[in-house]
C-alpha cells in the first residue's frame, strides 16, 4: 500500500512538474513579430492620429477605442487574470495549505486598498504641488472652474459652454473634461499653464496605473504562449487579438492627455513599453523552453500571485478611474445630446466587455 502512494506520489509531482513545449518552433517565433505588431499599432495609431493631421482620424474612431478599451481592461481584469490567478493558487499541485484560503481573491483585494491608499497619498501631493489651497478638491468630484486665491473666477480656455455657465460653488467633476478634445492636432504639446494642472497630474497618474497593470500581465501572457503544448494554436490568434484590443484602450487614453511640450517623448515611450512587453517575455520563454515548467508549484505561486495584482491594478483602473469617473463624474456627457452619446458608450463598453470575455472561452 505505502509503495503504491509514493509512486502516485511521484507520477503527481511529475506531471505538476510537466513541461509542455511539444515543437511548433517556427510559429512561435512568428508569434513575436506577430504580436509586436498588434501590440505597437494597438498602442501607437491613436497616439500618431491624434498628432499627425495625415492620419487624423475621425472623432467617433476615439470615442470607440476609449470605451471599447475600457470593456477590454475590465473584463481582462476578471476573466483572464482573477479566473487563472485562482486556478493557480487553488492547483493540486500546491500544498494544502493553499487550499484553505482563497488567496487570489484576497491578494486582489489587497491590491485595490493599497492602489486606493496610493491615489489619495498621490493626489494629496498634487494639491500641495498645484499649491491651489482654495481649490475645492475631490478626487471624486471636482469643480470645473479653476478658482484662484483672490477670489477671480476664470475658467479654462477650453471649457464647455456648459461648465463655464456653472457658478464656482457647485462640485461639477471634470476630470475627463478635456477627453473628448484629444482628437486635436495640437492637444499634445499644448503648454501645461493653458490646462488645469491637477487634472493633468491626475490623468498621468492613472495613465501609470493602467501601464504598469497591463505590462504586468503581458509578461506571464507572453511566457505562457512560448511554453505552452497543444493549445498553442488556440491561444496565438486569441493573445493577438487580445493584446490589439487592449493597446487601442491604453493609446487612445495616452493620446487623451494634454502632454506638455518638457514631455513630448512620455507618450511614445508608455506606447513602446507596451508594445515590447509581451514579444520580449515569448522570446525569454522560448530559450527557456526545455527547462520552464508552468505546471511547477513555484511557477503556479508566481503567476497566481503576480496575476492576482494585475487583477486588482486592473479592476481599479476600470471600475473607478475609466468607469466611475467618465460616465459618473466627467462633464463629457452633460452638453446637449449627451444622454444618447452617455447610451453609445456604455454600449461600447459592453462590446468590449463581451468579446473579450468570448476570448477567454477559448484562452
Amino acid at each position: 500500500m505505502s509503495e503504491f502512494v509514493t509512486d502516485l506520489i511521484k507520477k503527481h509531482a511529475a506531471e505538476c512538474g510537466e513541461n509542455e513545449y511539444n515543437g511548433m518552433m517556427g510559429l512561435r517565433i512568428s508569434a513575436i513579430f506577430v504580436i509586436l505588431v498588434g501590440s505597437g499599432f494597438g498602442a501607437f495609431f491613436p497616439i500618431l492620429s491624434s498628432r499627425y493631421s495625415f492620419l487624423k482620424m475621425h472623432p467617433y474612431f476615439f470615442f470607440f477605442c476609449k470605451y471599447f478599451g475600457s470593456g477590454v481592461i475590465v473584463a481582462t481584469a476578471f476573466i483572464h487574470l482573477l479566473s487563472p490567478a485562482s486556478d493557480s493558487l487553488s492547483s493540486e499541485c500546491l500544498s494544502h495549505a493553499w487550499h484553505e484560503y482563497p488567496y487570489a481573491y484576497a491578494i486582489c483585494m489587497v491590491t485595490l486598498f493599497a492602489l486606493f491608499f496610493f491615489e489619495l497619498m498621490a493626489f494629496r501631493v498634487v494639491d500641495k504641488k498645484v499649491g491651489n489651497a482654495s481649490h475645492s478638491h475631490s478626487h471624486f468630484g471636482e469643480e470645473s472652474t479653476f478658482v484662484k486665491k483672490d477670489n477671480e473666477d476664470s475658467a479654462d480656455e477650453d471649457s464647455t459652454p456648459a461648465d463655464a455657465d456653472r457658478p464656482a460653488s457647485q462640485p461639477y467633476p471634470s476630470h475627463f473634461s478635456h477627453a473628448a478634445q484629444h482628437q486635436d492636432p495640437e492637444a499634445i504639446g499644448t503648454h501645461l499653464e493653458e490646462a488645469d494642472k491637477e487634472q493633468y497630474y491626475g490623468q498621468l497618474l492613472n495613465v501609470f496605473v493602467l501601464e504598469f497593470g497591463v505590462i504586468f500581465h503581458s509578461v506571464f501572457i507572453g511566457l505562457t504562449l512560448a511554453v505552452c503544448g497543444d493549445e498553442f494554436k488556440t491561444l496565438y490568434p486569441v493573445i493577438v487579438f487580445h493584446q490589439l484590443f487592449e493597446g487601442l484602450g491604453l493609446g487612445a487614453r495616452i493620446a487623451a492627455i494634454f502632454w506638455p511640450k518638457d514631455k513630448r517623448w512620455t507618450p511614445w515611450l508608455l506606447a513602446l513599453g507596451y508594445t515590447l512587453c509581451t514579444p520580449i517575455a515569448i522570446a525569454i520563454g522560448l530559450g527557456v523552453r526545455e527547462s520552464y515548467a508552468p505546471g511547477s508549484a513555484t511557477s503556479l505561486i508566481a503567476s497566481g500571485i503576480f496575476d492576482s495584482i494585475s487583477a486588482g491594478i486592473l479592476l481599479y483602473t476600470g471600475l473607478i478611474e475609466l468607469m466611475a469617473h467618465e460616465f459618473l463624474f466627467s462633464g463629457e456627457f452633460k452638453l446637449e445630446g449627451g444622454f444618447k452619446r452617455m447610451l453609445w458608450a456604455y454600449a461600447l463598453m459592453c462590446f468590449g466587455t463581451g468579446i473579450m470575455a468570448l476570448l477567454g472561452k477559448w484562452a
